[in-house]
């Protein structure tokens, strides 16, 4: 099953986002190699700055989307002021459909 992580950034996070994007990456990179990345990207302001993320991840449960969500460097930094996670259908464009 795939699920939406909808991570929106603390007002002045950018320099938080920065500093830990590193190992953000690397988490993401961890999580594309076992197969369970399907997409990932920021969210961007009308200054082209990011303010949050997209991450679109496969797992069993929604338990284990969150545990996933909960894991992110980002998350772990305190950067995102709200964590949404919902249930996606990759309809058009899906390369596994």
């Amino acid at each position: 099953m795939l699920f939406a992580l909808l991570c929106t950034d603390k007002p002045g996070g950018l320099q938080l986002r920065l500093d830990t994007r590193p190992d953000h990456l690397a988490y993401l990179d961890d999580l594309n190699a076992r197969g369970i990345l399907k997409i990932a990207g920021p969210f961007l302001g009308a200054d082209g700055k990011p303010t949050g993320s997209l991450v679109i991840v496969k797992t069993e449960t929604l338990e284990e989307a969150k545990a996933i969500a909960a894991a992110d460097p980002y998350a772990k930094a305190g950067l995102f002021s709200n964590v949404e996670i919902k249930a996606y259908n990759w309809v058009f464009n899906n390369p596994e459909a």
